[in-house]
């Protein structure tokens, strides 16, 4: 690896979520951050490619990986002819890294923590402390909605933040603890009529990640709505389909 290529590397690392770099050698170089994690190793090739090894806390990321790359995936990384292909990997792992269990409950605790040292010895109490926990709860779920799903809605793939949501399928108040309400896999990132029609049990997904329509919703409002045949969830993996059966069940009152 010569200079040039260590440097593309290490640039690549900082501008896509992984600005450390722990060690450089003629071996590769060993990219870090402080945002999550995951720890990112990059071997210069032959012929100007990179091979990607990863190494996470969390089991999910190797699998989303391979899931998100099937073509580039090896037997011990992925590959990449170019840096921009590089920085491609690079920032899809380090999205998962800080969007997949545990790193958004770790990162909520420690929030939380500071925002309640910060406040006033007057505003204590149970009920503050369940409001913050609950706001800055829903801002790092959405934080890590966006992440896991690339900015664009899980459905129609919009890519427009003002208008995406991140709609649990089982809802905050019914979850059994801050772990559950904070798993990227209890719900999906929808733009705002979906979201809507998801949180009330008038739209769901079945295993397979197709749309469910409550009876409920006539075929002009279906419609008006932009609901159709063959909408689905662009991808969907075990860990969504534990909750999604719950979802299903309170589907009103049944699916279409």
């Amino acid at each position: 690896m010569n200079l040039l290529q260590r440097s593309l590397i290490e640039k690549a690392g900082h501008d896509h979520g992984f600005e450390h770099v722990v060690t450089s050698d003629p071996d590769g170089v060993l990219l870090a951050s402080a945002r999550h994690a995951a720890s990112a190793q990059v071997i210069a090739q032959p012929a100007g490619s990179y091979l990607l090894l990863l190494r996470a806390e969390t089991p999910a990321l190797l699998p989303e990986m391979r899931r998100s790359f099937p073509k580039q995936r090896q037997t011990d990384g992925f590959s990449a002819d170019t840096v921009a292909s590089l920085a491609t990997l690079l920032r899809r792992a380090a999205g998962l890294a800080r969007a997949l269990p545990s790193q958004a409950a770790n990162d909520y605790e420690a929030t939380v923590a500071g925002q309640l040292a910060q406040l006033p010895a007057y505003l204590g109490g149970t009920e503050v402390e369940r409001l913050v926990r609950q706001r800055v709860g829903q801002q790092k779920f959405r934080e890590a909605m966006l992440d896991y799903w690339g900015g664009a809605c899980a459905v129609t793939a919009v890519a427009l933040p003002e208008v995406l949501r991140a709609s649990h399928a089982k809802p905050w108040a019914e979850c059994a603890s801050d772990a559950e309400r904070l798993d990227v896999f209890n719900g999906f990132l929808l733009v705002a009529n979906l979201d809507a029609l998801f949180d009330r049990f008038l739209i769901s997904f079945d295993d397979g990640g197709r749309l469910l329509i409550s009876p409920t919703l006539k075929d002009e409002v279906r419609s008006q709505l932009g609901l159709h045949p063959g909408m689905a969830l662009r991808w969907l993996s075990d860990a969504h389909r534990v909750y999604l059966a719950w979802h299903r069940l309170r589907l009103n009152p049944g699916s279409a």
